[in-house]
């Protein structure tokens, strides 16, 4: 397959580390003769014709960038096979034989059904929440749950100074990844994510008593926000124990900031894979980590995939682990 010219996107959540593999994917493209479009604002932008070219220049010292120089958005209109054929036929006006979309699972599912209609797709997993079951790591998950924790290890001091008990909530939609792994962190007294039934008398009331009848006098509880709200769970703490909980709800501020090292060199070399595959001709891809390799899935196959708790553990403790 001869790739002429890239189209490149990021949707959905923005993650920190959407930016260096923009920039991978453009050098890549550049270095092998091949022209990089960037689509601004995901899908509604290849709908709508809000493309711009992308050189040298323009990617030039965003590798420590947060955010994404492209923009990103959610499109109710791209869901519809009318939205598609918009898209579809910009890709044929514009020439462009390729796009790379880099997002979540919402964002594959729109670059599958962009394929069906014979357009050439790579996804690259760039998403906090690291929800992505075919692949081990998503671009951005080791910035949010680095910002997480920085700000627990400070909101602990003052915990610790006034004997409280504090529940924080982290993001990650429906998926508890980013809680359990923040929670190991810092060394969280419980963690409760949507995965696992919460019984909360065992799995928060329990381990508050234990860890006092072991000396400590604060107490750390970690939310993932899909298990319900952060104010709820102190609620019933206090009517449980008589404790009078603190409630921090860290929001929007894990998404940003600059990259992580291993953010940018992870999404580095997921966009220099990309347009690898496609010059190998390969198309309909996700591009994933697998036990420390990088390497791609059938983006169909891939959305199949379900990331249960368990593998989840597993896959808390091989990050943690630097596998």
């Amino acid at each position: 397959m001869s790739v002429k010219r890239i189209g490149v996107l990021t949707s959905g959540g923005d993650a920190p580390g959407m930016n260096p593999c923009v920039r991978a994917i453009v050098r890549t493209a550049l270095y092998n003769g091949i022209e990089c479009y960037g689509i601004r604002r995901g899908w509604n932008g290849l709908i709508n014709g809000d493309i711009i070219k992308l050189d040298e220049k323009s990617v030039g010292h965003i590798i420590n960038r947060g955010g994404t120089i492209l923009y990103t958005a959610r499109s109710k209109e791209f869901m519809t096979p009318e939205g598609q054929q918009k898209a579809v036929n910009t890709c044929k006006f514009l020439g462009l034989d390729s796009v790379i979309a880099i997002g979540g699972d919402g964002t594959f599912r729109g670059a599958m059904a962009l394929s069906k209609y014979g357009i050439n797709v790579i996804g690259i997993p760039g998403t906090i929440d690291n929800d992505i079951s075919c692949t081990n790591y998503c671009i951005g998950f080791d910035t949010a749950a680095n910002t997480a924790i920085e700000c627990i290890d400070k909101l602990r001091d003052t915990m610790q100074s006034h004997e409280r008990c504090s529940v924080v909530e982290v993001m990650g939609r429906n998926a508890g990844y980013l809680a359990m792994y923040v929670g190991l962190a810092v060394g969280a007294t419980a963690v409760l994510v949507p995965e696992d039934t919460v019984d909360f008398e065992r799995d928060v009331i329990e381990k508050i008593r234990s860890a006092r009848l072991n000396g400590f006098t604060h107490y750390m509880i970690v939310v993932a926000e899909g298990v319900g709200s952060a104010s709820d769970i102190a609620l019933k703490i206090h009517d449980a124990i008589g404790l009078d909980p603190r409630v921090t709800v860290l929001g929007h501020i894990q998404r940003g900031g600059a990259p992580s090292g291993r953010d940018r060199v992870n999404a580095t070399k997921m966009g220099y894979l990309a347009v690898e595959l496609l010059m190998a001709g390969k198309t309909n891809r996700i591009v994933c980590t697998h036990e420390g390799a990088f390497t791609d899935v059938d983006i169909e196959e891939g959305l199949k995939m379900k990331k249960g708790i368990q593998k989840m553990e597993e896959d808390v403790l091989a990050a943690m682990t630097g596998l």
